[in-house]
């Protein structure tokens, strides 16, 4: 609703005009009168004014002047101005101020609602832009994190895209990289000072180790960071479009493009050293085609990776310096990999064809010759799909079967095949049968959870897209089971649980009306406002003076 302040010495003026225009009819919720521009800005700093219509010629400080300094002090603001003089003088000191119309006195009242109703919409119109400018840039810095991650995802395990799609994503994503360039993929292993429950020094530390990589890569090369699935740290980089041509042109177009890398990796792991204090161990993969070669790139990597022998030495293997392993050896774990995975079968509730898909990757390891590394990378996949699934019906693993979580701990479930394969089985009927039970039970813990996150992160940018994040479920699958569940929407209940905070910090503190807009995460002190009058009938202010 909108705000407007009447400004005229003569008072008779400005109270005609409270008392004959229609306000209501036009979207004003209050009007507030003012005989002097000084007690025109003295009601402007305590309320919420939207618009100001002003006479010129007033005692003191003038309407003009008057205009002046409130577009100083909130931008914002829309302005009409009243005068009794046609001098062409007035008008066009009025465009220069901005001022949205110029009215005549004696003001017609026709003429008047017309020019206000012009503001108005020019208001509502500049409100709604905002609105959703705001809004998409802050989708845009919530969601593309989560979807570059997806991407890499889907296309280091192989999902088929077509080039058109993955194009479109790369753009869309701000992601710089081209289809059918030629590629490399690093997969980085550091010494971590920091122990694991200490997630946030983690975090700190990965993405201190992505930067440093951007930006000794981005000299040469096009790079993608990201955290692969297997929950190492990855690089997708190749050539930008000038040093490319730059190779192409070389008489050594290989021995050029190694050493460019070569001298890129000696600089980054140099630096993590220098910076970071850390030792960081690099599998580089063979050079491929972007995106076509990138998942068996990937799977070639990993199966070195997982070898300790190579992450913990603190050294840089390239794999087209490694002997390739038979075509069997390569493709051995395909089937673990290969669409639709385990974790979209067990999402989906195909627990038959996920046990057939179990079924299908050991059978595949009993056919040929196989590492312990192998039955790690098993073992992981599987582990991860399965508390993806339990954590998405906000259930843990040792909650299902406590000797299950116990051997997640004792690794040395995967010295075996046959334990290995058991386990893998026994896991998935257990998660079947609970799963199936307990559905009703799960959507109740989700809304607690759910209602415990809101309250932690009130002065932070909550949103169903943050809060559905947290709890690993699509933002509109998250809203219909709440909404089915307390008939109220999350969006909603984050307004209120703010609104509920903004009450008690208004009569229990002496906190500024800024600094509770700012620690309730709003950014626009006048949003807020506007907000908390839409909840309570009231301005923060007329609620903390009342």
């Amino acid at each position: 609703m909108i705000e407007l302040l009447l400004v005229d010495d003569e008072a008779y003026v400005t109270l005609s005009l409270e008392k004959t225009i229609p306000w209501d009819e036009l979207g004003v919720s209050k009007v507030y009168r003012a005989e002097s521009a000084a007690e025109a800005l003295a009601i402007m700093e305590a309320g919420d004014i939207d618009i100001l219509v002003t006479d010129i010629r007033m005692p003191g400080m003038d309407g003009l002047q008057l205009i002046e300094q409130a577009k100083k002090l909130w931008p914002d603001l829309r302005c009409i101005l009243m005068t009794g003089y046609s001098d062409f003088q007035y008008a066009k000191k009025a465009l220069q101020l901005q001022a949205s119309d110029y009215i005549l006195k004696p003001v017609d009242d026709k003429e008047f609602v017309r020019s206000l109703m012009n503001t108005i919409e020019e208001l509502k119109v500049e409100w709604e832009q905002a609105e959703q400018y705001h809004q998409l840039v802050y989708n845009m810095k919530s969601e593309y994190g989560l979807l570059r991650r997806n991407l890499l995802h889907d296309l280091l395990l192989g999902r088929q895209l077509s080039d058109t799609t993955i194009g479109a994503k790369l753009a869309q994503y701000e992601i710089p990289l081209r289809l059918d360039a030629p590629s490399v993929i690093l997969l980085i292993q550091y010494s971590n000072p920091y122990d694991e429950s200490n997630r946030s020094s983690m975090e700190l530390m990965e993405y201190a180790v992505g930067n440093i990589g951007e930006e000794v890569f981005a000299e040469h090369m096009n790079v993608w960071y990201g955290k692969a699935p297997h929950n190492c740290l990855i690089f997708v980089a190749q050539p930008n479009e000038e040093q490319q041509r730059q190779l192409e042109f070389s008489p050594d177009y290989k021995g050029q493009r190694r050493e460019m890398l070569e001298q890129a990796v000696d600089v980054f792991r140099r630096q993590i050293s220098h910076f970071l204090r850390s030792e960081v161990s690099l599998i580089i993969s063979d050079w491929f085609s972007f995106p076509s070669g990138m998942a068996n790139a990937y799977r070639t990597g990993m199966s070195v990776y997982l070898s300790s022998a190579i992450h913990e030495s603190g050294i840089a293997v390239y794999l087209e310096n490694h002997q390739a392993e038979p075509e069997t050896r390569v493709n051995l774990m395909e089937a673990l990999y290969k669409p639709p995975t385990l974790i979209h079968l067990l999402e989906s509730k195909q627990w038959d064809t996920a046990l057939l898909k179990i079924d299908e990757v050991f059978g595949n390891l009993e056919q040929v010759k196989f590492s312990r590394e192998h039955l790690y990378e098993v073992f992981l996949s599987i582990t991860n799909a399965f508390m993806y699934t339990a954590h998405k019906q906000g259930q843990f693993i040792y909650e299902i079967d406590h000797a299950g979580f116990d051997m997640l701990l004792d690794h040395t479930v995967i010295h075996s095949l046959d334990k290995l394969r058991n386990w893998s089985t026994d896991m998935l009927e257990r998660l079947r049968t609970e799963l199936s039970s307990t559905e009703e039970y799960a959507k109740s813990s989700l809304v607690k959870q759910v209602q415990e996150l809101v309250s932690a992160s009130l002065g932070h940018d909550t949103s169903v897209k943050t809060i559905a994040d947290k709890v690993f479920l699509h933002p509109v699958y998250l809203s219909k089971i709440y909404k089915a569940q307390t008939g109220e929407s999350i969006s909603d209940y984050i307004t209120r649980m703010r609104m509920e905070r903004a009450h008690y910090l208004l009569k229990q503190t002496n906190k500024k009306i800024y600094e509770i807009t700012s620690e309730l995460g709003y950014q626009n002190p006048q949003y807020f406002s506007k907000i908390f009058r839409k909840h309570y009938g009231m301005t923060p202010q007329e609620f903390r003076d009342q």
